[in-house]
């Protein structure tokens, strides 16, 4: 028997809204079947909603998206499995470059928090504790 899913079901599961669900169908990343006005998603259209998914959650593009779920209709060659490798080794190189990023920053504010701590120490009618100063400002 052959498994079909709802809009409601996948939206449920998925905590996405049916929007998006029909904007990857009008994208063509997904082709549910119709019943009249009704939408029904396959296992094949379930497993490309995990993908789609996880493409998003890792920044890529719609059309790094299609890319990939390309690779996973058809047999899958060398060349288009080093492709593959490829894309994902570039997003590994981008986020670690953000992670860096967001670590200088981090480490600036924490600098700044420290000397504006040591501001509100010596200001004179100074409160009791940094946080006390914020409550009084």
């Amino acid at each position: 028997m052959n498994r079909t899913f709802t809009i409601r079901q996948l939206t449920k599961e998925f905590t996405v809204t049916a929007r998006t669900l029909r904007f990857y169908e009008d994208e063509g990343l997904i082709a549910p079947e119709r019943r009249g006005q009704t939408r029904i998603y396959s296992v094949r259209d379930r497993a490309r909603i995990i993908l789609i998914l996880r493409g998003r959650r890792l920044g890529f593009s719609l059309a790094e998206i299609r890319e990939y779920l390309d690779l996973y209709d058809q047999n899958l060659n060398v060349r288009q499995l080093q492709h593959a490798r490829r894309k994902f080794e570039e997003r590994i190189v981008a986020f670690e470059r953000q992670k860096a990023d967001i670590d200088v920053a981090i480490s600036e504010l924490k600098r700044s928090i420290a000397e504006v701590d040591q501001r509100l120490a010596a200001a004179p009618g100074k409160a009791s504790t940094p946080r006390e100063a914020v409550a009084a400002a």
